[in-house]
């Protein structure tokens, strides 16, 4: 299973700011629900970083100035996936890394969406469900359905 049959699930999670925007605006973006990541980036639309809901909270936690740069506190190093990806791999990834949310990039390095753990674990179980139901069938005789 590819990433791109979640489409339209990952592109409803995608909040884009601007690397220059203050941190009010990434804060506007996470506190909407079942957003986890806002995806910083520069003015040509290429990803330039993330900001996840666990960065914003460590530095407010840490005293941090609530008028601090997203750029200076948004992670550089950006675990990703395209919509051409094996799902199973992503999620693989994910769970090594504990990461929940993942952005979905294309080619151009411009945000297409983002991979919430939880999403993709709800499409591989319906996928093993249905492996389940095909194999159930094959051996009971009715064949494949």
């Amino acid at each position: 299973m590819r990433i791109d049959s979640l489409h339209p699930v990952i592109s409803a999670r995608l909040m884009v700011v601007d690397v220059d925007a203050p941190l009010r605006s990434a804060a506007l973006s996470l506190s909407r629900p079942a957003i986890g990541l806002v995806v910083v980036c520069h003015g040509s639309g290429e990803a330039a970083g993330v900001l996840s809901k666990s960065d914003l909270v460590r530095h407010l936690a840490n005293s941090g100035p609530t008028e601090a740069p997203i750029a200076a506190l948004m992670s550089r190093s950006i675990a990703s996936c395209g919509l051409d990806d094996d799902l199973h791999s992503v999620w693989q990834t994910m769970a090594a890394q504990g990461l929940q949310n993942v952005p979905v990039l294309g080619a151009d390095s411009k945000p297409l969406g983002v991979l919430d753990i939880r999403d993709a674990m709800k499409a591989l179980f319906k996928q093993e469900e249905l492996q389940e139901r095909l194999l159930a069938n094959y051996i009971s005789g009715i064949g494949y359905q």
